[in-house]
């Protein structure tokens, strides 16, 4: 993902936006305010209707995370609208809606709330200081004498609604700054809050990417290559193009594109497409021999992450010696609604309609493939079924193949992907080989830790490798273990990394290395524990003791799952702590073993430091998830290669967690005062760990490999 200039951000950001609170013609001298960050547009955000509705334009995309609520609630918070009032809607693709870090308009890396923290509660604080002085101005009083209160401007016996002050506060010249509410006046903030997309969402009114449909819209599914760099020799149409409403057969740069008139015709005249592909050196892939290989590597010197002292001496000085090695596979990211988009041509610009986390990199890239200025393509963001980092390309696989393809056929296209298609497609969370060895003193305290990394770089090849490789070091595959608050209380401690670039499309995927670095961190640290002899909570907490934070999660998750008492019989208790995305998540998990060998985890607990919570129910189901997610993983899912194939194809051998094996979930928040982090993620790593934890506890049985297998 390339940044653009702020001159192109400019050129593309358009007008079309409702009327609401901003004259656009001042937004050149509040820029230019010397030394001052520019107060945000508030009508790029915010429209007020005549029948009072408040409607947030995120420049976010909703996906599962819930931002259509917490977005909304921080404009409330400032505005004091009637909260019943408030609608959300996605934001175009347009500079004004730039992620205030990044850059550019995108979702990921749990950083949504935190990201826009300021600038909504900003535009809910800038849109309520114009309302007041519409009504001052109207009533010929002063502004300070009147106040806000649930949808209404209010002054003695006088009141007026948001929607009837709209239009004149619209024409007041926009303030230079506003004070935002101090946390004691909060009403909302905080508080649990229910979501505002569930209506839509339980009465089937929200429309995802599949859902799009027009007049005269086409579907297309794409034969692609069946193993990943393979080269399409020739392909012969004619079969296709019997099957009834099957209108055009199109080659385009991924493969070859059905064209019909609806997604089950375009299914089987692929089926009865023929097609011949060059395999190319992919064919060989093999998950066994690739095992092998990073086995092997793992046991030579690579690229150096991170060193202090003489990890070999104190290696061989140490008390006690353990060396293990943690292996996890390729996964698949396996949304609940596949990829999609459609694309139609129209005159001289594009619009697009898809569920994607990438709006900026998806405007160029089909402007790109149309020869057009990205200022010239309409991003049209619907709801996502799902996106885990899939929806969020370097390339813009999907949204590009689409373009293609419309490009080709010259008509209206919708391209769909099946769940084979999705499961089978790559960008893959790598597979991962963690060898370590550590050491332990005579008090059974660390002394050194020798940690060996081999995995694919998901940074390599894109336009993040300048950024974010140096040295041989892509930072997302090291993360959770050189910046490990555990590693740092090791006085020897070395991190080495090797990269090998096997043609496997390898992706970010929820909570990205942290979702293997934390399985392997935290086993061996619960190995340590018990050959030192020690409770696997206290050797942790003596390791913190320069953590605060963390040490008082920690204690927090163990102390609310009754770490320390008997379990039921034929259970056990295993725990796990990891930060990631500047927030601390611990997991305590009980579970047991049935006959037949199938793990069953009755329950985790959860404790967790975010900094400010803005929507404690909101704040729950991410954690909820985080662990569904992660203990689909732990407990089934993985991509294995033969043949060069992928053996995988949908959810019957491609399993994720099923609704019976679901735990109860508690969720404690922990009060802070640090910076704010993301909830997203960080609840996925840790639970793998807590439950391999609790299997050894329980059955004595060290599990290294990702899924579990007891049998």
């Amino acid at each position: 993902m390339t940044a653009i200039s702020r001159r192109d951000f400019l050129a593309a950001s358009g007008t079309g936006l409702v009327i609401a609170f901003f004259v656009p013609g001042r937004t050149a001298a509040l820029a230019a305010a010397p030394k001052k960050k520019p107060l945000p547009p508030p009508n790029a955000f915010l429209r007020i209707g005549e029948d009072d509705s408040v409607t947030v334009i995120l420049s976010h995309s909703e996906m599962g995370q819930g931002i259509w609520t917490t977005l909304p609630l921080l404009v409330a918070e400032e505005l004091g609208c009637d909260w019943s009032k408030i609608r959300a809607e996605h934001a175009p693709a347009a500079p004004v809606y730039a992620h205030t870090a990044f850059g550019v308009q995108m979702t990921g890396g749990s950083t949504t709330t935190w990201s826009e923290y300021e600038r909504y509660r900003t535009v809910g604080a800038l849109a309520r200081e114009l309302l007041v002085r519409a009504a001052a101005e109207e009533w010929k009083t002063d502004a300070a004498k009147l106040r806000v209160e649930n949808g209404f401007v209010i002054g003695g016996s006088r009141r007026a609604s948001f929607g009837q002050l709209a239009t004149r506060a619209n024409a007041l010249p926009a303030p230079t700054e506003v004070k935002l509410k101090p946390p004691e006046k909060w009403t909302l903030i905080g508080k649990p809050t229910r979501r505002l997309d569930t209506p839509e969402k339980i009465t089937g009114r929200a429309v995802f990417g599949i859902d799009v449909h027009f007049p005269g819209l086409r579907t297309a599914v794409v034969s692609r290559s069946p193993v990943f760099g393979g080269k399409l020799r020739f392909f012969d149409a004619a079969a296709a193009l019997k099957v009834p409403g099957v209108e055009q057969v199109v080659q385009v740069p991924s493969g070859v594109a059905v064209v019909a008139t609806n997604a089950w015709t375009a299914r089987l005249g692929r089926a009865a497409l023929k097609t011949d592909w060059d395999l190319g050196s992919g064919a060989a892939l093999d998950t066994e021999h690739m095992r092998a290989d990073a086995a092997a590597l793992s046991r030579t010197s690579g690229a150096v992450a991170a060193s202090k002292g003489d990890v070999d001496v104190s290696l061989a000085k140490g008390s006690r010696r353990l060396e293990a090695d943690y292996q996890v596979p390729y996964l698949a990211h396996a949304p609940m609604e596949p990829l999609n988009c459609t694309v139609k041509l129209d005159g001289d610009r594009v619009q697009v309609w898809t569920g994607t986390q990438f709006q900026t990199m998806d405007q160029q890239v089909v402007a790109q493939v149309f020869g057009l200025k990205p200022e010239q393509v309409d991003i049209h963001t619907t709801f996502l079924g799902g996106g885990f980092g899939r929806r969020a390309t370097p390339t813009s696989d999907f949204a590009r193949e689409a373009a293609e393809v419309a490009r080709a056929a010259k008509v209206p296209v919708k391209v769909m992907w099946t769940r084979d298609d999705d499961v089978r497609g790559g960008y893959y969370r790598p597979a991962f080989h963690h060898r370590i060895e550590a050491a332990l003193d005579a008090k059974g305290r660390p002394v050194a830790w020798k940690h060996t990394l081999v995995g694919q770089s998901i940074l390599a090849g894109t336009p993040f490798e300048p950024m974010m490789v140096k040295n041989g070091i892509d930072e997302t595959s090291v993360e959770g273990v050189v910046d490990s608050p555990y590693l740092a209380a090791v006085p020897a401690r070395k991190v080495l990394l090797h990269s090998p670039r096997p043609p496997i499309p390898v992706l970010w995927w929820r909570s990205v290395g942290h979702s293997h670095t934390a399985f392997a961190m935290e086993s061996m640290l619960d190995e340590l524990a018990h050959a030192a002899g020690k409770d696997p909570l206290a050797f942790r907490l003596e390791m913190l003791k320069g953590s605060p934070r963390h040490a008082k999660v920690l204690q927090t998750a163990a102390e609310k799952a009754g770490w320390g008492r008997t379990p039921a019989p034929g259970r056990a208790m295993g725990l796990a702590l990891h930060a990631s995305f500047e927030s601390i998540v611990a997991q305590v998990a009980e579970v047991s073993v049935e006959p037949e060998g199938r793990i069953r985890v009755h329950r985790v607990v959860c404790a967790l430091d975010c900094g400010q919570p803005i929507n404690p129910l909101g704040i729950e189901a991410q954690v909820q998830s985080g662990i569904a997610f992660g203990l689909g993983a732990a407990l089934h899912s993985r991509i294995t290669f033969r043949d060069g194939r992928v053996e995988q194809s949908n959810f019957h051998d491609y399993q994720v967690l099923r609704l019976d094996e679901m735990p109860a979930v508690e969720v404690h928040i922990v009060k802070s005062h640090a910076k704010m982090g993301g909830i997203g993620e960080p609840g996925t790593p840790p639970i793998a760990p807590a439950v391999g934890n609790a299997l050894f506890a329980l059955t004595g049985k060290r599990l290294r490999s990702l899924p579990f297998q007891l049998t």
